[in-house]
């Protein structure tokens, strides 16, 4: 049975925006993760990030906003569907309040998945917001 994460995490003294253009900017994109990222802003278009080990395509793009892409691992059996994944950034005064939904996980990948988002995206978002070296986890 295919599982949902949920992650709210606030990102202080942070316009939206800047965190959009984090995922969305295929050089920020790769310097965040430490890896090769190919993504662009346009709505219909495939990405992959982490050496095509993920892959999916942007399905509705707000700019500074929304992010709704399909989203797979190579990890996961060929009969597992697409997960969705869902973005939403607000303000809150000068801090951004981020919330992502990421639905239809195949359970032997929630953990992994779940920890994924932390471990390269969202303390790697903190660090480098925050001027810092950003470290990574050994893969």
């Amino acid at each position: 049975m295919a599982k949902t994460i949920t992650h709210t995490e606030v990102f202080k003294n942070t316009a939206p925006k800047a965190l959009y253009d984090l995922y969305m900017d295929p050089e920020k994109h790769t310097h965040i993760i430490g890896g090769p990222a190919k993504i662009t802003n346009r709505e219909g278009d495939s990405f992959s990030a982490h050496n095509d080990y993920i892959t999916g395509r942007n399905l509705r793009l707000v700019d500074g906003k929304l992010i709704v892409q399909t989203w797979r691992t190579q990890g996961w059996k060929t009969e597992d569907i697409d997960s969705i994944f869902i973005l939403t950034l607000e303000p809150q005064g000068n801090d951004t309040v981020m919330t992502m939904v990421h639905a239809n996980i195949p359970d032997e990948q929630v953990a992994s998945i779940d920890k994924g988002w932390y471990d390269h995206y969202w303390n790697p978002w903190k660090q480098h917001l925050a001027g810092q070296q950003i470290t990574r986890p050994q893969m």
